[in-house]
């Protein structure tokens, strides 16, 4: 981990120069020779100053960052928006840079616990991360297909923003002219990086160019249906009115200034950005990986080291690739034979692909086949949540509830995902699922990407973390790729353990098919950005390893092209929580409890996985100490 102490930059400075050893320290006298070993007091005192000081520099944090403040649920600086400019980028780092160095100048590492420790590790490794993002901050793509910024103010507004009193409802106005300012921003960060050959494919300018489209379309832009923004606020608006007695006539004014404000600054914004994607995108190849840009494979190194936190490198990461798709084929055709198909594992696969009008494969495209879509998954993370009580000690207090993307941004077989809800539990967690194309979501996929997104899958494991009190908070809304969505395809994997699920022989395709597609993943994404595979190449090996469709092939493809290396952290995270499973099983023997396994890997929020496995470790020696 880096150091910033300004002793350590000296020593550094001396080696690059090819100066002598600096001298060894003085002889210590044989009075201070000998250390006395730390008491549990001393100890006790300096964690608990530590914590302190953890939480009143992440308050100090989350201060800067009006938008994290109302992702937590908090209405401080609620009519704000961060800032997004370079400068105030800059900023947060050197803030980090201090407070990092702040806290090894005042804290003695080794008068703390365990956990602490680990805090303290933390703290430093996201300076390091956050030094290392610094120098790539030109090339990430802003405005792409699946993430891209042209719709974060859309969907924070509907998703993040309550209104429950006229105040919020102001401040909810307010903002939309401060997503102007930082959509602004961020357009000149996009051309200053497109101006040094770093920009995205142009499918992805084309996806970002729909949705920006998209914003800036119907009332109060044009005479279409609502705009989804001012839909949102009429609708909160309203239940003001009806909860609270707001007069009809301060609502009207309310949604005249909401209209006003979408009309304003943030449709130039919205236009000016159109404009520049639709100019720009002349200037795009159809479709490339990172390493043609500038530094690109440097780049997809760090990008594959931040997604999976170890020192794997591209050509270890799809060999594990080819291996686990091996084996899971292997087990594949098992299923299919269980299942009675009398074909190739590929004829199966082609079968389960095309057979669009079989109802024992898919919802019929209809309204009531994406209900019954969303009462499916409904019903099975229901049935987890009974069982939870035999696997958890610690159990999440938020609700999870199952909801259809909204129309602006929905895209045919594009993934399902999550978003969290608050600490407090007052707004549920959300799955979310693409519908406007029942033919890209086999029912074969319901239950696992059920148990992978809520139960007992990103909701158990976020919102546990979130309401985690025995740890900094910091650590309660710390997100690493490899541990997050390790843990969530662990999580299919362990609903098979459990009652009620993956009764039927397609649900258990449904699940190796969920687990070969993170597998596919690993060959893929490292093909793409270091071997040269073509976006064609890598849409072809995962249907021939999988049943996927095609509108899922095209979607996940196009964004392991976008999102450089991120795909890799799941089956990487996968694999070391189970080996760390099979290591606690085999040294506790009967004594393994799987309750206590869940909470030593949930208890303590999101880390990376080696810091991950000190704390497993520390649990299974607990454990053979207490026997």
């Amino acid at each position: 981990m880096r150091s910033i102490l300004l002793s350590s930059i000296a020593l550094i400075a001396l080696a690059a120069c090819g100066g002598s050893e600096p001298p060894p320290a003085e002889p210590t006298s044989s009075s201070s020779a000998s250390v006395a070993t730390p008491t549990a007091p001393a100890i006790a005192e300096e964690t608990a100053r530590l914590n302190a000081w953890f939480d009143e520099k992440y308050e100090e944090q989350l201060l800067r960052s009006p938008i994290s403040l109302t992702q937590l649920g908090r209405k401080e600086k609620y009519d704000q928006v961060d800032d997004m400019s370079e400068a105030a980028q800059l900023a947060d780092l050197e803030w980090r840079r201090s407070v990092t160095q702040e806290m090894e100048e005042n804290f003695d590492y080794d008068l703390l616990t365990p956990e602490a420790q680990t805090s303290y590790d933390l703290w430093k490794l996201i300076l390091e991360r956050a030094e290392e993002g610094w120098k790539w901050r030109n090339h990430g793509y802003i405005f792409e297909q699946m993430g891209g910024w042209q719709t974060y103010p859309a969907d924070f507004l509907i998703a993040f923003h309550r209104v429950d009193t006229e105040e919020d409802a102001i401040a909810f106005v307010k903002r939309i002219d401060g997503f102007a300012v930082a959509m602004n921003e961020l357009i000149d960060q996009a051309e200053a990086a497109a101006e040094m050959d770093i920009r995205p494919p142009k499918f992805a300018y084309r996806g970002a160019l729909i949705q920006a489209q998209n914003l800036v379309k119907g009332a109060p832009f044009d005479d279409g249906e609502d705009n989804s923004i001012l839909s949102d606020f009429k609708t909160k608006v309203a239940y003001l009115v009806d909860s609270e007695g707001m007069p009809q006539e301060r609502a009207d004014e309310l949604i005249a200034d909401a209209e006003t404000a979408l009309t304003g600054a943030f449709a130039d914004v919205y236009n000016r950005l159109i404009e520049w994607l639709e100019t720009d995108i002349e200037n795009a190849d159809e479709s490339f990986g990172v390493s043609k840009l500038p530094d690109g494979k440097a780049f997809y190194d760090y990008r594959l080291a931040s997604s999976t936190t170890t020192d794997l490198t591209a050509d270890e990461v799809h060999q594990i690739g080819l291996d686990e798709v091996a084996r899971i084929r292997s087990q594949m055709e098992a299923i299919k034979e269980e299942f009675g198909f009398e074909g190739s594992l590929q004829d199966f696969f082609v079968f389960l692909r095309d057979t669009k009008d079989d109802e024992r494969l898919y919802f019929p495209d209809t309204d009531e086949g994406r209900q019954g879509y969303i009462d499916g998954a409904t019903y099975y993370i229901d049935n987890i949540k009974e069982q939870l009580p035999n696997y958890f000690g610690l159990l999440p207090k938020a609700d999870v509830v199952v909801k259809r993307v909204e129309p602006y941004r929905e895209q045919d077989g594009a993934a399902q995902h999550y978003n969290a809800g608050t600490p407090d539990g007052s707004r549920p967690g959300v799955y979310y699922a693409h519908l406007s194309d029942m033919t890209a979501m086999p029912k074969r996929e319901l239950e696992v990407i059920a148990y992978h997104e809520a139960l007992p899958g990103h909701h158990m494991q976020i919102s546990i973390a979130q309401e985690l009190t025995d740890i900094p908070q910091f650590r309660t809304q710390q997100f690493y790729t490899a541990y997050v969505e390790g843990w969530a395809l662990y999580s299919e994997w362990l609903a098979k353990e459990m009652p009620g699920t993956y009764q039927d022989s397609l649900s258990e395709f449904g699940r190796l098919g969920s687990e070969i597609w993170r597998a596919i993943r690993l060959v893929v994404d490292t093909g793409l950005h270091t071997k040269g595979w073509t976006k064609e190449q890598a849409i072809a090996y995962f249907k021939e390893n999988s049943a996927i469709t095609d509108a899922q092939a095209v979607a996940e493809v196009e964004r392991y092209i976008t999102w450089p290396g991120q795909a890799t952290g799941y089956k990487i995270g996968m694999i070391k929580i189970q080996e760390l499973r099979a290591k606690a099983e085999e040294e506790l023997g009967p004594e393994f409890d799987i309750r206590g396994f869940h909470d030593a890997i949930l208890g303590g929020g999101g880390l990376p996985l080696d810091l991950l496995e000190k704390r497993v470790d520390r649990w299974v020696q607990s454990e053979i100490d207490a026997e």
